[in-house]
């Protein structure tokens, strides 16, 4: 699962690529809360939330991901997965954090401040205390060479998620011995608080300088690559890693040296590699594991409701499920034919028979650069016809366009046959494999043959363009203006199925490099009409996501961001008279 790559753990610009895994007033809560996730859906910061003194020093808890850690660079394009983002938050630090409420909020315990002091100049102050596990103190080095190596002419050969705006850093330089740091820019950047935030957290120079030279770019291409090989020893956060089985279990103890507010009671905290999600609930039951985060599934979200003494929550967050053609194919080059298949999928039907099952504030999505708690969401696909389901408008579309065999055997303009195509899905996910035989049955009745593929490895699939339409999602930060310009620029790697419209390139490079946020959003939402028109991506809903926990563990709570859960680690524990 890759971010950037699809949900896998964002890469610069914090975007994930989601293979596995509501919306109410205030950030989205879902209609399932109960137990100590019962106040959630209106306070999704502090649910669950119990005084220092009413939870207990030692103990262990458990919680389950979903897939094996493969690189430990988590802003590479191999390791930028969601589950490797959810480990590397327990020890990585980072200027801004994602908070349960879908916003960026300064993360304290590292800094005491980071502000714009004019458009294209950061200020980042650290705390003095603020140091790595061996002492050595975080320092303005460690974000000039995590800016290195993010940055396309620092390092063209870091194989990184996807750029994100660092491509407009221009220097990096520190002062205060080292406790301050300033970004220089070329430009200036409208979602500038998403640098060197929990998507592309801080990493340490004085260890990467043992492994390359931070003054050439085969140097820091070097480092990079030896970061994502090497189990980290190193921490700057709360917990430090013990222990790493591959494809079981990663076992994290407290950071001796952490220099945080919160200092963590526990005496581990374990992810445990549980690749089946339906085997969660059973681990959850047996006390195996004490927390899961599953992409629920109406078995999974009645499963866990059936296990005594376990809490669980839904939320609508920054993930959002989406159709994309691939536009290399030929059949799919031609716009009408595009829009018709998209006019003929019923996005009301697809929700009414997958994920609003379990969970009814399940809306169809009607941007794709916006969500419905983000300032400027604006209907762009409504006006379009897109998702309505209205198979005669679809047909009409196509005959107006010179197909024949409407509703039969479709043939084009040409007098050729439209081909088969096949859309593609992850492996063992039995909403994506709905959703996909939904679409063939929608197709069907204009005459075009669809068949259902999944796949086994969601980024490689969609990296090397392996499917004519796919289904996925996006978690991504609470930046728009760079996540749009990762996911549909002509020239991100995020751009899979090779959109390229110099128009929505323009408006997208502007909206991200804008000193008025209302003038960006202006921008952002002329984009995604153009590209709606261009029907290359059908927004289908915002996803939910599913965190259920035993009753004795405390300040947990989800995250429908790129963070997940493990954004607040340190203030995990245990229940007293658990």
């Amino acid at each position: 699962m890759k971010a950037a790559v699809a949900v896998a753990v964002a890469g610069s610009v914090a975007l994930l690529l989601s293979a596995c895994g509501g919306g109410g007033e205030e950030g989205g809560g879902g209609s399932t809360a109960t137990g100590n996730y019962a106040e959630c859906p209106q306070n999704l910061n502090t649910c669950n939330s119990v005084p220092a003194d009413q939870v207990q020093q030692g103990g262990t808890i458990t919680m389950a991901i979903e897939k094996n850690i493969p690189n430990w660079n988590v802003v590479s394009a191999e390791g930028n997965v969601f589950e490797t983002g959810m480990a590397t938050q327990t020890y990585m630090p980072a200027a801004f954090t994602t908070e349960p409420d879908l916003k960026l909020a300064l993360n304290k315990d590292l800094m005491v401040s980071a502000e714009l002091v004019n458009p294209t100049t950061i200020v980042y102050k650290i705390r003095p205390e603020a140091v790595w596990s061996d002492g050595t103190p975080i320092s303005a080095d460690d974000f000039a060479y995590s800016w290195k190596m993010q940055s396309p002419t620092k390092c063209p050969d870091c194989a990184t998620a996807g750029n994100g705006g660092w491509d407009a850093v221009k220097n990096v330089a520190g002062s205060d011995g080292g406790k301050t740091a300033t970004m220089t820019l070329t430009k200036p950047i409208t979602d500038w608080q998403n640098y060197f935030s929990s998507g592309q957290p801080l990493y340490p120079a004085h260890i990467a300088k043992q492994h390359g030279d931070l003054n050439t770019p085969q140097g820091v291409a070097q480092s990079f690559d030896w970061f994502g090989k090497t189990v980290p020893t190193y921490s700057g956060g709360p917990y430090v890693i013990k222990s790493w089985q591959d494809n079981q279990a990663l076992t994290l103890v407290p950071n001796p040296k952490w220099y945080g507010q919160a200092k963590p009671k526990l005496d581990a905290l374990i992810l445990r590699v549980i690749t089946d999600a339906t085997q969660e609930p059973i681990a959850l039951q047996n006390n195996e594991v004490q927390v899961v985060y599953p992409q629920p599934q109406v078995d999974i979200v009645q499963q866990i409701e059936q296990i005594p003494n376990v809490s669980q929550t839904q939320q609508l967050g920054i993930q959002w499920e989406h159709y994309d053609f691939n536009l290399r194919t030929p059949a799919l080059k031609d716009k009408a034919l595009r829009q018709a298949m998209y006019t003929a999928v019923n996005r009301e039907d697809i929700i009414a028979k997958t994920v609003g099952q379990f969970n009814p504030d399940v809306k169809p999505l009607n941007s794709m650069m916006l969500l419905p708690q983000q300032d400027g969401y604006t209907d762009n696909v409504t006006p379009t016809g897109q998702g309505a389901g209205d198979i005669e408008k679809a047909k009409q579309i196509l005959t107006r366009a010179g197909y024949t065999g409407v509703g039969s055997k479709l043939v084009d303009k040409s007098g050729k046959a439209v081909p088969d195509l096949r859309i593609r899905y992850t492996v063992g996910n039995s909403i994506r494999q709905n959703e996909c035989e939904l679409f063939a049955g929608y197709m069907k009745q204009l005459g075009i043959n669809v068949t259902v593929e999944p796949t086994d490895d969601l980024g490689d699939t969609t990296t090397k363009g392996d499917y004519d339409i796919i289904v996925f999602a996006w978690i991504q930060s609470p930046a728009p203006y760079a996540n749009a310009q990762q996911t549909f620029l002509s020239s991100s790697g995020n751009n899979f199925g090779k959109y390229n419209n110099p128009k929505t390139d323009k408006l997208l490079n502007e909206a991200a490099s804008s000193t008025d946020t209302a003038a960006a959003t202006a921008k952002l939402n002329e984009a995604d009409k153009i590209i709606m028109d261009d029907a290359y991506v059908l927004p289908l809903y915002q996803k939910p996501t599913l965190i259920a926990s035993q009753n004795t563990v405390a300040n947990i709570r989800g995250n429908a961001t790129l963070s997940g859960p493990t954004y607040n680690s340190a203030e995990w524990g245990l229940r007293t008279g658990s």
